[in-house]
Formats: C-alpha cells, sequence, structure tokens
C-alpha cells in the first residue's frame, strides 16, 4: 500500500476543496487534493444549469439573512472572501464576471466549464497534488489529532486535513453522502439530511395541464397551523406531475422535512401577484363591465394565462361558458377565494436524485466559525455542502462553499505554521 506525506490533504474537488486548496498552496504548502470520481467538480460543472451564478451583489448582512437563524455562522468566513473577493480572485486567474440582472454574478461565458479551466490552471500553477479514482475510506488520528487518510488502496499522511466532500444532491454526480461517514466516525453529529433545491409533486392533477407558462410573483404558504409562518415569494411553473421553479426550488428546502412527518403538506398558493378577495372581485366585475358577453374563463384570464384560468374554475365549479353575471352568488364566492389562495398538496419528490443542495449536515456547534476547523479534532476543516448550511437559489450556496473553503484553507495553514 503507498504511502505518501503532504501538509494538506483536501477531500472533495468541488468549489470549496478546490480554493482551500489553491489558497494554503499559494502560502507554500504542500497539498494533496483526493478526488473519488475520474475528473474534478463533476457538481460544479452542472452548477445553475451549466451557466454557473458564482454569486449575488447582496451585501454580507442581507447574505446572511437569507440562510435563516444559522446564517450568522458565516460571518467570519464572509468577512474573509466576500462577493467582492470572490469577483477579484475569479478576475485574478483570468475569468471575467458580470451581473446581467444586477443580482445575480455570472462568469460573462455563462458557462461553467470557463470556472472549472481557470481553477484548473491555477492548481496546476500552484502545484497542486491532483488524484482522482480517491475514495477516502476512513480519516487517521493520533489522539485528538488529525494524522492524514486513508483510501481504497493508499495512505496519506498530512497534519490538516479538509473535508469538503458536498452533499447527498445528485448522486449520479458523485454525491454518497461519505463525509457524513467519516465525521461521525470522528465523533460529530450529522443533522437529519432531506434534499432541497428540487422540484415537487403533487396530488391534484390539473396542474399537468398548466405548462405552458411562468406564473410571476407567486406566494406559497403552507397549510398546516404549526407551520403557517413558512412562505416564500417567486415565479413559479407547473409541471406534468407538480411545481418548480424558483420560488419551489427555495421553499423545498421548508417542505420535504415536513413530508417526512406528515406525508402530505398542504400548501396555499397567491397566483394573483398579490391581490386579495376584495381586489379580485373588483377585478372580476370592471372586466364584466367592460366586456359584458365575456364568460368567465375569458374574465379570469385577465388575471392569469388561460390554461390556468380554466382549471381553477373548474375547481370552483364554474361553468365555463357562463358569464359573471349568471354565476351563483356561492360560486362567485369560491371561485374569488380560490383565486386569492388556491389550494395544492405536495406529496412526494424525486429524493436527491434532483436535489441541487442537501438540508442538513455536520453540525455547526463542533465547528469553529472563525476558522471552519473541527471543535473535536486539531487540523480537521470542513468547508461547503457538508455543514448544515443551506440557502436559497440565487448564488448564495456557490458563494458559501468558496468563502468557508477560503476560510478553511487559510486557517489550515496557521495551523501548520504555529506547528
Amino acid at each position: 500500500m503507498n504511502e505518501d506525506r503532504y501538509e494538506l490533504i483536501v477531500i472533495g474537488s468541488g468549489a470549496a476543496g478546490i480554493i482551500s486548496a489553491i489558497m494554503a498552496a499559494r502560502e507554500g504548502k504542500s497539498v494533496l487534493l483526493l478526488e473519488k470520481l475520474s475528473n474534478i467538480s463533476a457538481k460544479l460543472k452542472a452548477t445553475g444549469g451549466g451557466r454557473c451564478n458564482l454569486t449575488n451583489t447582496l451585501s454580507n448582512e442581507d447574505f446572511m439573512a437569507r440562510f435563516g437563524r444559522d446564517g450568522r455562522f458565516m460571518q467570519d468566513a464572509l468577512k474573509a472572501f466576500d462577493n467582492k473577493a470572490l469577483v477579484a480572485f475569479m478576475d485574478e486567474i483570468g475569468i471575467e464576471t458580470h451581473a446581467p440582472d444586477g443580482f445575480r454574478i455570472f462568469p460573462t461565458s455563462h458557462s461553467s466549464a470557463t470556472i472549472i479551466a481557470g481553477l484548473q490552471q491555477e492548481m496546476n500553477r500552484c502545484n497542486i497534488k491532483v488524484i482522482t479514482h480517491q475514495r477516502v475510506e476512513r480519516l487517521l488520528t493520533i489522539g485528538k489529532h488529525i494524522d492524514g487518510v486513508k483510501t481504497q488502496n493508499a495512505i496519506y499522511y498530512a497534519s490538516a486535513v479538509i473535508v469538503a466532500t458536498g452533499g447527498l444532491g445528485y448522486p449520479v454526480l458523485g454525491a454518497e453522502g461519505d463525509g457524513y461517514t467519516l465525521a461521525e466516525e470522528l465523533g460529530h453529529k450529522v443533522t437529519e439530511l432531506s434534499p432541497a433545491m428540487m422540484p415537487l409533486k403533487t396530488k391534484e392533477t390539473w396542474v399537468s395541464e398548466c405548462r405552458a407558462d411562468t406564473i410571476p410573483k407567486v406566494e406559497l404558504r403552507v397549510d398546516i397551523k404549526k407551520h403557517k409562518k413558512l412562505r416564500a415569494k417567486g415565479d413559479l411553473i407547473f409541471t406534468k406531475s407538480g411545481i418548480r421553479g424558483p420560488v419551489v426550488l427555495d421553499f423545498a428546502r421548508e417542505v420535504t422535512p415536513l413530508l417526512k412527518k406528515y406525508e402530505e403538506v398542504p400548501l396555499l398558493l397567491n397566483l394573483t401577484k398579490g391581490m386579495n378577495e376584495e381586489q379580485i372581485s373588483k377585478h372580476l366585475k370592471s372586466e364584466a363591465v367592460r366586456n359584458p358577453q365575456a364568460n368567465i374563463v375569458e374574465l379570469v384570464s385577465t388575471l392569469l394565462p388561460i390554461p390556468l384560468a380554466r382549471e381553477l374554475c373548474k375547481l370552483a365549479d364554474a361553468s365555463e361558458d357562463m358569464t359573471l353575471k349568471k354565476l351563483s352568488g356561492k360560486v362567485k364566492e369560491k371561485l374569488v377565494q380560490i383565486l386569492a389562495w388556491t389550494p395544492l398538496t405536495v406529496n412526494g419528490h424525486d429524493g436527491f436524485r434532483l436535489a441541487m443542495i442537501t438540508r442538513g449536515g455536520v453540525s455547526l456547534k463542533e465547528i469553529d466559525p472563525k476558522t471552519m476547523q473541527s471543535k473535536l479534532i486539531k487540523g480537521l476543516f470542513f468547508c461547503g455542502e457538508i455543514m448544515n448550511l443551506d440557502g436559497p437559489c440565487g448564488g448564495y450556496n456557490l458563494q458559501w462553499s468558496f468563502a468557508s473553503g477560503y476560510l478553511a484553507g487559510n486557517s489550515a495553514v496557521t495551523l501548520l505554521d504555529a506547528q
């Protein structure tokens, strides 16, 4: 069995792992990066549909707020490496970026291949040793100090190890959760893991008739008394078997844990750009006055695409060929209620197979936010998605990966210099 010694070993070649390796190698440390697949950065290649939304233009305070109550954990990482620092780093390695919508930042090529090529070139320049087809089976320790790793066919020694293995999302791209096992074997707690940032399936089948259009500014709410505060806003798309779109991808992180508990999660959707029942009623009456011959579907289609208008009228038992004036008061009331808050029941998803990220991970309580070092094992660091911290769509999770990787790499250097 081969045996080699390095100063730092990085496990995983995603954004977090690569930048941590680069930061340490730039300080003259001997760095080994291990990847179990045949190529580096498989998941990074697929990020943002291959366009690679690197980060966004929010301030650090606003950025952290979007991660919820645990967001402040990333304060030191963002202070060390925020969106401006990431853009400057990309420019430094020859990658131009821009924010075409003023918010999301992409490489100007809109191709993740550009990012991967730039990172690969910088790793080569820094003399980072990269070995693929290496599955780490165990972390080696001496007492409470890290000492290296064991793979399926070799042992590599180091005084610092960074675990950047990612989560469980997209197993076809190598995600198997092996980093969680490595952490647990050394005493770290891993919180409950749920798929996030993914489409959701619904019990209702009428959604399949409404696939042609994106519905903007939709508000989603969980219709369970204990979870009434869970809500989100954004664009929604109906699919053959459910819902997707930015608001759904963001909200899935809240819904998937509830599915484990309740099996079905009732939602309420405001599809009418925030209009309430009174405003909807006034709008329909106004349109009926302007066009008295219009049937109810035509009137509702002034608010929503025709296929969706037709399905919601069916839900309210409003006959398609009737005018508003001919509808009974009870049907009108039901229709307005449905237009204000459309009921929909989530009853499934495709699991981690289509999940872009994982909710849950190594407990933040056991990681020092100032260094990303384990509080249990000296010389062991974590960064990226393996930790119990995930955010919405829009460059949040990739920025966090880069920032935590940057901090972990530099913290490993500080540790090594002190030895």
